[in-house]
């Protein structure tokens, strides 16, 4: 099975705006249907986008993301 590619975006309150990252992310090989992005804190995992992407990501995928600060 091919490898799929996935980018993530986060920012940390709904006042901050998702556009900077979404820009950069779509420089790569991305389908927009696998962009995957929240707006909630990084203080934990409970962020809605996050979970489908986890649910999607197989061995031998690409994810992209910005920042490392982005994920956690």
């Amino acid at each position: 099975m091919p490898s799929i590619t996935y980018g993530y975006a986060r920012v940390s309150s709904k006042g901050q705006n998702l556009d900077r990252q979404l820009d950069a992310l779509s420089a790569f090989p991305i389908d927009k249907s696998n962009v995957y992005a929240d707006k909630a804190s990084g203080k934990d995992f409970e962020r809605p986008a996050w979970h489908r992407l986890m649910g999607e990501l197989r061995p031998g995928d690409v994810l992209y993301v910005l920042s490392i600060d982005r994920l956690g």
